[in-house]
């Protein structure tokens, strides 16, 4: 850098500015100071490069977060999947049971009229009422027959003693 001055055309903090400088832009180092070579010597970053760095840092997070909803995107993909399986399934349970009620009631309207048709359409409660009526008459029938047995066996003893 070439330097041109003319005269008394510098100010005075020009002059206290230049004389701490030596080989362009360097800062001598200040006794007073308590920084050391390497601290005046230390790139400040410009702002575009902040900007730049801002930027690159922003930009890694959001790749991080993209992956990061991809992969759940995956995972409930396969969760989507397995749910859509278990409902295919559960729906061919389903019909299998449709169709075994279906044909339970065809069997059961087949066998209701194959019940009219021979005389057996009546209803458990008179079917339990006739069975009652018949196991009273079988008790009867039964006492009946222990009441003629006990008189049996008195005539034959008093055969018997006679």
């Amino acid at each position: 850098m070439k330097r041109l001055a003319v005269g008394l055309i510098t100010t005075p903090e020009y002059n206290g500015w230049q004389s701490k400088r030596i080989n362009d832009n360097i800062p001598n180092p200040n006794q007073e100071s308590p920084w050391s070579m390497e601290e005046y010597l230390q790139v400040v970053p410009s702002e575009l490069e902040i900007i730049k760095q801002d930027f690159e840092r922003k930009n890694a997070e959001l790749e991080n977060k993209i992956e990061q909803l991809e992969e759940e995107k995956m995972h409930l993909g396969l969760d989507v999947g397995v749910q859509k399986l278990e409902t295919k399934k559960w729906r061919k349970g389903k019909n299998k049971a449709e169709e075994d009620l279906d044909s339970v009631k065809v069997d059961y309207k087949k066998l209701r009229l194959s019940m009219r048709t021979a005389g057996l359409e009546k209803m458990s409660e008179q079917w339990l009422h006739e069975t009652q009526e018949e196991k009273t008459k079988a008790d009867r029938w039964e006492r009946k027959y222990q009441e003629v047995q006990g008189r049996k066996e008195a005539v034959e003893k008093s055969l018997s003693k006679a």
